[in-house]
């Protein structure tokens, strides 16, 4: 199993995430549901010298597993918006895309 690095790190990945997933929709992001309640599931789970949170670990494996879907989604709208088909190509269009020309016709046509 890879490591998972930092809580700290998760948790600011997880929030940039919910940043650019928010956009400009009018309200700041920190006003959202999920940001209070991400932040709340850290605060509530972490270590101190007091306690020993045995579901850290778990914690912080889920919060990994969902920034890591929150990642995907995001490229994979990017990839989507970048490489999905603008409707149907004409031949020589979809010829010039990958660098042929089409062969001339007798006759002038073409």
């Amino acid at each position: 199993m890879a490591a998972l690095g930092s809580p700290l790190r998760t948790l600011r990945g997880l929030l940039r995430e919910l940043r650019q997933a928010s956009g400009r929709a009018g309200r700041a992001y920190r006003d959202t549901p999920a940001y209070q309640h991400i932040v709340a599931a850290f605060r509530a789970h972490r270590v101190t010298s007091e306690k020993l949170c045995r579901a850290q670990q778990e914690l912080h494996f889920q919060a990994a597993t969902y920034l890591c879907l929150l990642r995907s989604v995001r490229e994979h709208r990017a990839l989507h918006q970048e490489y999905h088909g603008k409707g149907e190509r004409s031949p020589e269009e979809v010829a010039g895309l990958v660098g042929f020309r089409l062969p001339q016709q007798p006759g002038g046509k073409g």
